[in-house]
């Protein structure tokens, strides 16, 4: 696949995603970033933003094999990778697979469900694959992690972890649609209730495994010179030093902003890394990662705002 190919197939994964879901090219563009370069995403807003309606609509969109675990406080670890049941008519165990089987895994309300049942998605985020009984199970090649969390709710949830949050490529904002995308949302949908399925907004599959192994392979060969190298390594270790926060991003932090730079080049059409690619990712890659110093919290803060002020100085290659 050529990389106008590439961009073709972008458009024409946000033409068919615009279908259904009003108002979020930005998001349809990280996720196809994030699928492009092997990542996972946060989706967080409040809730009736679309973000479940969104992850389905990508999964259709690109054929994928699509699983939906609904996350509560009951949750166990078994229900979403499986377990060994024994089979009374065979005597033997016999493996039940979860939902975590799938290409594109909607990870609903992720953080309803207590840490040890979170936990139980760290292998198969990391390495794609999972461990039941002392059994090693492959995931596939494409397994993607699409979270959802409600910001808002401060009741009967449970954090992330930092080590589960680093292993998200992007945290992405999902806000409130502005009057004219509200208008045609309500236009569009305000004549039923419930969930709407993409189907039903006329949205199609536009490409199917070989084309997203081979839009891989074509952001594989996107050149990444060394003065970009340097700017990446200089953004993140200014996260280290940067006196409003009490943590910064690590070495994985480095090397997933430069595979998602590179997608974001691909979908442009470009087999080269601008510094501007860098900063368009920048803060979908490191809100999640980086925590407030106790007086940057009290001061009233924002992460998103300590980020732009490390893009505004740290200088970018000319």
């Amino acid at each position: 696949m050529t990389l106008d190919e590439v961009r073709s197939l972008g458009s024409a994964i946000d033409r068919e995603i615009s279908k259904a879901v009003v108002g979020q090219a930005d998001a349809v563009r990280l996720l196809t970033i994030a699928l492009f370069s092997a990542g996972h995403v946060l989706l967080e807003g409040p809730p009736g933003t679309a973000k479940t309606l969104l992850a389905q609509s990508f999964a259709r969109t690109l054929g994928l094999d699509f699983g939906r675990i609904q996350f509560t406080p009951d949750l166990m670890p078994g229900d979403i990778i499986g377990s060994n049941l024994f089979n009374f008519q065979t005597s033997q165990f016999a493996l039940t697979r979860g939902p975590v089987f799938c290409e594109l895994l909607l990870a609903d309300e992720i953080n309803r469900t207590p840490p040890k049942t979170q936990a139980a998605l760290l292998e198969a985020m990391q390495e794609r694959r999972i461990t039941i009984d002392g059994r090693t199970e492959q995931l596939s090649d494409r397994f993607t992690v699409v979270a959802t969390q409600n910001p808002i709710e401060q009741q009967g949830v449970y954090p992330l972890p930092e080590a589960q949050l680093d292993r998200f490529l992007f945290k992405i904002a999902i806000g409130w649609p502005d009057l004219d995308a509200e208008r045609a949302i309500v236009a569009q949908y305000g004549t039923r209730t419930g969930t709407p399925a993409p189907q039903d907004s006329g949205v199609e599959q536009v490409a199917d495994a070989g084309a997203i192994a081979a839009a891989i392979d074509a952001v594989g060969q996107v050149r990444l010179v060394d003065e970009v190298i340097d700017y990446i390594v200089r953004l993140i270790r200014a996260t280290r030093e940067h006196g409003d926060l009490s943590s910064g991003a690590s070495p994985r932090a480095a090397s997933a902003l430069a595979a998602a730079a590179r997608a974001g080049a691909a979908l442009d059409g470009r087999d080269y890394v601008l510094p501007d690619d860098v900063k368009a990712l920048v803060p979908a890659l490191l809100r999640h990662r980086l925590i407030l110093s106790p007086s940057a919290e009290i001061d009233g803060r924002r992460i998103d705002d300590v980020v732009a002020g490390l893009i505004a100085s740290v200088e970018a290659p000319r």
